[in-house]
This record gives C-alpha cells, structure tokens and sequence, in this order.
C-alpha cells in the first residue's frame, strides 16, 4: 500500500528527528527472503504486484548472513523466472504471489524447485527485527533527513496522470 508505506516511512522519520536516532530501512522483500534464513537453495520472494507483475528479488544465505543476488523490483513473472532458469541453481519460492503464480512458475521454470511451507509465506516481525541486527551490525543506518520510501513502481493515480500527460502532449 502506498498510502501505507507514505505513513509509516512519515512516522520513523518524525520520531527519528524528534529522538535524534539513525533510522534503518528494511526493504519489504528483503525481509521475506529472511524468512528462509539459512536456507541452502536460491531464495525468491514473489509478491502479486498484480497485472501480472511481482515485487520480487533474490537471495542466498550463507549460515545466517543474506547475500542480495538481486535487489528488490517489480518485473513481470516470466523475467524472473528467466533469470533463475539462467542462474541454474535450485531455488525456493515464497509469498502472497505463489498462490497467484504457480502454475506459470511450474510450467515455466527449467531449474529444481519447491515452495516454503504456510506459515513461511507472509512478512513475520522476527524475520524483519533478525535482518535489522543484521543491518545494524553492517552500519546501514542513515540519518532521518536522508530517509525516503523505496517505491518499486509508480502508484496508480500517478500512473493515471502521466497517460494523460502522455496522451495530451
């Protein structure tokens, strides 16, 4: 939700300057893969973006430590599946998305593959707060003047108003 993100990204950054603390972003997808902390195969969140269309990333895990393979995105389903066909490894799938994207996955997909169990497929606060130490042991804090959200796309009604700018010039 963007309204969603625009409010609670408003709300760390008033307490950050109000408190004169660092703030850390940790990315939605970023925190899904960390579901899978410690997995061995190649690790892909898939959320349903709609239009057939995933936010999405890749991940692996050495031991505790996530490795971002690639960086979250939105990009329609058949480019990442292309991509993990070209990387070659196996690979797990979670998130809202596996419901909406598993047949394509299963018909398209060239590479061994599995999907993480139930109660593995949504945001889980111990996942988020166990890759926040992670990133604060990395020093990814920043300063709440530097903070923005991370839109991975643009939101409908900005998608609207650039058709129609498009449209009329």
């Amino acid at each position: 939700s963007f309204t969603g993100l625009r409010i609670g990204s408003a709300t760390a950054k008033g307490l950050a300057f109000a408190l004169d603390k660092p703030i850390l972003s940790i990315p939605t997808v970023d925190a899904l893969a960390y579901n899978l902390c410690g997995h061995r195969d190649l690790v892909c969140p898939v959320m349903d973006a709609r239009r057939n269309q995933t936010y999405t990333g890749l991940y692996r895990f050495d031991g505790n430590q996530m490795q971002v393979i690639k960086e979250q995105c939105a990009v329609d389903i058949c480019e990442i599946i292309a991509e993990i066909n070209h990387i070659g490894s196996p690979v797990v799938f979670l998130g809202d998305g596996v419901p909406v994207f598993r047949p394509y996955i299963s018909e398209n997909i060239s590479v061994p593959y599995s999907f993480a169990p139930p109660h593995l497929n949504r945001q889980r606060a111990g996942a988020v707060a166990a890759l926040a130490v992670q990133y604060y042991i990395e020093g990814k804090m920043i300063k709440g003047s530097e903070h923005r959200p991370e839109y991975l796309r643009l939101s409908q009604a900005e998608r609207e108003k650039m058709e129609k700018e498009h449209a009329a010039g």
